[in-house]
């Protein structure tokens, strides 16, 4: 196993899942909810949404492929995508999703895209595709990163009531500028693929 590999997936999974800052939104999606019931619909979207992740990383070489995407596209539209969200982040200005009464909570928003979402599916791909001796690296970082997303969001009343609303701004500003040199990094890799190589 490579742990270079492996931090750096655990990192960039864990800043867009985003499990802090989201704390609040996954408590207003299951307000009025038993514990249990809460629990369960938890339980549920982390498992879809580490189930994404790596179905997307391992079968999304064949989706660029079958599209005729390069690597070099493909890193500029992911670096450009994870410096948008990171700039909403940065800026205070992610929506809080709409809740449907009629569908299951779990799959969408809390699963997709708010645990996986495109920012978090493009870089597994990305990372999956420069490690290709390190595959399982990726995968143990993105299920570890899952995990303590899933283990922070089962304490998501909690964690609420303790950072507070000032602390949630905090959290979300520092993982906001990780983000931002996550995906200046991405994109200038991807820059230099397509324009220098």
């Amino acid at each position: 196993m490579d742990i270079s590999v492996f931090i750096k997936t655990f990192v960039a999974v864990f800043v867009l899942a985003d499990a802090l800052g989201n704390a609040p939104v996954f408590l207003i999606l299951t307000k009025g909810m038993e514990p249990e019931q809460r629990n369960s619909v938890i339980d549920r979207a982390s498992l879809v949404a580490t189930g994404v992740l790596l179905a997307f990383a391992f079968g999304g070489q064949w989706i660029l492929r079958y599209l005729e995407i390069s690597l070099g596209s493909l890193r500029v539209a992911g670096g450009l995508l994870l410096l948008l969200i990171a700039l909403k982040m940065l800026d205070g200005d992610i929506d809080t999703p709409m809740v449907d009464q009629q569908r299951d909570v779990a799959i969408t928003p809390l699963a997709l895209p708010l645990l996986a979402g495109p920012g978090t599916i493009t870089t597994v791909m990305l990372l999956m595709s420069d490690s290709p001796n390190a595959h399982i690296s990726v995968v143990i970082g993105v299920v570890a990163a899952m995990f303590v997303t899933w283990l922070i969001v089962r304490q998501s009343a909690f964690v609420d009531k303790w950072i507070g609303a000032e602390g949630e701004v905090i959290i979300t500003q520092l993982l906001g500028f990780l983000l931002a040199a996550l995906a200046i990094e991405i994109g200038s890799t991807g820059i230099k693929e397509l324009f220098l190589s």
